[in-house]
């Protein structure tokens, strides 16, 4: 599936947030190996840290679906993901992940190209 696929079907899932505060709704659909599709929105909080970002709520989904990191392939988001959810995507070992940059153009990169430096568990 391509990242414009994936992207219009992230688009779908924005029109789902829960984004009163901000009114800034964002998608993102997770795609795995063996095709399923997971889609999720962001969900606010008046207590700002308590507010959930697209990309984790669609990953948590996948989790509690059972998929675990490398059964993920690709990530659609509607917007660039921040510092933490860059973590996630790195730990969850997503080949590609596509985002949708404030001029509308989209965006492809390896989820260890976003974020250099990672937190990694040590090798046992």
């Amino acid at each position: 599936m391509s990242g414009e696929e994936l992207l219009a079907q992230a688009d779908a899932a924005a029109a789902h947030a829960y984004a009163p505060y901000s009114e800034y709704q964002v998608g993102a659909v997770v795609l795995l190996h063996d095709g399923r599709v997971f889609a999720a929105a962001n969900v606010e909080n008046a207590a700002y840290p308590l507010g959930v970002c697209a990309e984790r709520a669609a990953i948590a989904k996948a989790a509690s679906e059972g998929v675990r990191p490398g059964d993920v392939e690709a990530i659609a988001i509607t917007a660039s993901p921040c510092g933490g959810c860059r973590q996630w995507l790195h730990e969850w070992r997503f080949e590609r992940v596509h985002f949708r940059r404030a001029d509308g153009t989209v965006a492809t990169y390896a989820a260890d190209e976003l974020l250099p430096e990672t937190w990694d568990l040590p090798q046992t």
